[in-house]
C-alpha cells in the first residue's frame, strides 16, 4: 500500500508549549475568638458531702434545648412512591410467574389427556382387532334355551 523506497521530507510544524499557571496559595485567616460573658454572675454554691467535705462551685442551670425537628434526607412521599414501585414490580413478577405456572399446568393437563386418549384408544383397538373366540363370558345358545321365570335353562 505504501511504497518502501519513496523519498519524502519530514514536515516542519510550529509547536506551541503551554505552561500551567499555578494558583496562589489560599491564606487561611483564623476566625476571631469572641468571649461570651454570662448575663449575670452566678451565685457560688457550697455542698456538704456525707463524709464532711465541702465542695464549693458555681451552680450552673442547664438550659433544656428543644429538639429541632429533623428533616429526613428523603421526603416521605418519595419513600412511599419508591416502595409502591417496588411493590408493583414484585406483583408484576409474581403475576409473570403465575401466568408461566398456569401455562405449564395447562400443557401438562393437555399431555395427560392426550396420553389417556392414546392408551384408551389402543385398548379399544386391541379389543376390536384381536380374533380370540374366548371372550371370558358365558355363551348361551338362545335357540336351545328354555325361558322359565326369567331364567335360562338348557
Amino acid at each position: 500500500m505504501y511504497p518502501e523506497n519513496t523519498p519524502h521530507v519530514p514536515v516542519q510544524r510550529a509547536v506551541e508549549v503551554h505552561h500551567p499557571t499555578p494558583f496562589p496559595p489560599a491564606v487561611a485567616v483564623p476566625a476571631p475568638i469572641v468571649a461570651v460573658q454570662p448575663g449575670s454572675v452566678p451565685a457560688v454554691a457550697s455542698v456538704v458531702l456525707p463524709d464532711g467535705r465541702i465542695v464549693t462551685g458555681y451552680a450552673v442551670d442547664h438550659t433544656q434545648h428543644t429538639p429541632a425537628t429533623t428533616v429526613p434526607a428523603v421526603s416521605r412521599t418519595a419513600v412511599n412512591v419508591a416502595l409502591g414501585g417496588v411493590g408493583f414490580l414484585a406483583v408484576c413478577g409474581g403475576l409473570l410467574l403465575l401466568t408461566s405456572f398456569i401455562a405449564a399446568l395447562t400443557a401438562f393437563i393437555t399431555q395427560l389427556i392426550t396420553l389417556a386418549a392414546v392408551v384408551f384408544g389402543g385398548w379399544i383397538a386391541v379389543q376390536i382387532f384381536t380374533g380370540t373366540s374366548d371372550r371370558g363370558g358365558t355363551t348361551v345358545n338362545i335357540r336351545k334355551a328354555v325361558i322359565k321365570r326369567n331364567h335360562f335353562h338348557q
